[in-house]
Order: C-alpha cells, then structure tokens, then sequence
C-alpha cells in the first residue's frame, strides 16, 4: 500500500490589528488547540474541528480591547488560506458537499463546491446581537473571508431555529462535516473533478 502524504496548511499572518499563528492538517482526527482571545469563536473552531476531523492550532492576538472583528475576520482569513494551501490544485478530492445539521430546535444546511470560485450565500438571522460579549454579526464575517481565500463556494441557510447559541453552533459544526465531506479523496480520480480538467 502507498502511503499518503497528509495535507497541511500553515499559515503565519503579523498586522498592526492582529498577530495569528494558524497549524491546519486536514487529514486529522479533530485535535483542536485554540487560543484566539475570543473565547466563544475558540469554542466554535473546536467544534468545527471535532466534527472536521482537522487537526487545528491557533494562537492569536488582536486588538479585541476595541472589539473582536479583527481578529475573527483574519482567523477566517487564516484559516482559508490554510485551506488553500494544504489542497493545493484540488486534485483528488470529491469537491462537493452537503450536510443538515440539527441541534434541538434548530436545523441548518450547509453545502460547499472547493471550486477555486469564492462565493457565500449566508441566509442565517440570528435572534440576538450578543451572545456573552461575541457580536453575532461577526459569524458571517468569518465565513465571508475564510470561503473568499479558501476558494470555496459556500451556502449557508437557517431552516429554523430561535436559540442563537444553538443556531451558529450548528452552522460551525456544519462547516466542519460538509468540508470534510468535500475534501474527502476519491479513490480512482487523480485530477480535478472538472470538465475543464482544472479548478
């Protein structure tokens, strides 16, 4: 049997708002150690993780005595990026992926094409603006940039719910199984899953 290289992505991004050290293997068993200074995306990135399957590690700080925008939106950039880098030319794997994810009362899709296309559709209206101090709006703000430097087409929509908690645990879990639905090696294709022969 050959063996494998895992896929990694590893990502190191310095500005005058954020300071992030991001470690990505796709290719994990859902080991999460993150330290972002926002405690509750600390907690949906381990979800994501968890039910990814990705070994994920982050160390970050930002100017979160202003707010946390900055520092969620550059670990979303982080994050795609290392995406990015550890599928490389995208070859192999089934691209696409669809998962409904449920939690009590709420229920929510997500579905993704690793396409090279950056796209987001996010229809999920969450009933509070705060949960403890994370600013609810800053969720589609993470999947806003991590899908533009992944190269992901994603769609995201709330089928119902009312618990805020409930409603954007769902949608992180949900990113998590759906992609790795989609990066997911198919065996017997070697290329891209393109017509083109190229993504």
């Amino acid at each position: 049997m050959v063996a494998v290289n895992k896929r990694e992505g590893t990502i190191q991004r310095k500005t005058k708002e954020t300071d992030i050290d991001l470690v990505l293997c796709v290719d994990g068993s859902g080991d999460a150690d993150i330290n972002s200074g926002v405690p509750f995306l600390d907690h949906m990135l381990t979800l994501f993780s968890v039910h990814g399957f990705f070994d994920l590690t982050i160390n970050a700080t930002g100017d979160t005595e202003i707010d946390d925008h900055h520092t969620v939106e550059d670990i979303g950039i982080c994050l795609g990026q290392a995406f990015a880098q550890a599928l490389g030319d995208k070859g192999g794997i089934g691209r696409y992926g669809l998962c409904y994810l449920p939690m009590d009362e709420t229920l929510v899709r997500v579905v993704i094409d690793v396409s090279n296309r950056p796209y987001l559709h996010y229809e999920v209206v969450v009933p509070d603006q705060k949960l403890g101090s994370f600013d609810t709006a800053l969720a589609p703000e993470f999947m806003r940039a991590f899908s533009q430097h992944a190269g992901i087409t994603l769609h995201v929509d709330l089928m119902h719910g009312v618990n805020s908690h409930h409603i954007i645990e769902a949608v992180f879990k949900g990113l998590g199984r759906t992609l790795n639905q989609a990066v997911t090696r198919l065996e017997g294709l070697s290329g891209s899953l393109s017509s083109k022969g190229l993504l």
